[in-house]
């Protein structure tokens, strides 16, 4: 999920921030559903457009905890 990033560096900010929290949450709750969606060997079009709904939010949440996990790095040196 946050590949090339030090586990000590995203522990800290599990431990300090509370959006980096629900970020991680709702981005492992997006995950869930979108292997669910894979599993299907056909989707409608409501379930694609829910599927690339739930990609859009996991990619702008992913977006937001590497901004945050960068300040904490910054902070860091």
């Amino acid at each position: 999920m946050l590949d090339g990033v030090d586990t000590a560096l995203i522990e800290r900010a599990r431990q300090e921030s509370d959006e980096f929290c629900q970020l991680l949450d709702a981005h492992q709750a997006y995950e869930a559903q979108l292997l669910s969606y894979e599993a299907l060997s056909y989707l409608s079009e409501a379930q694609e457009i829910e599927r690339k709904r739930l990609q859009k939010l996991k990619l702008q949440g992913k977006d937001r905890m590497m901004t945050i996990l960068n300040q904490y790095q910054l902070s860091k040196s």
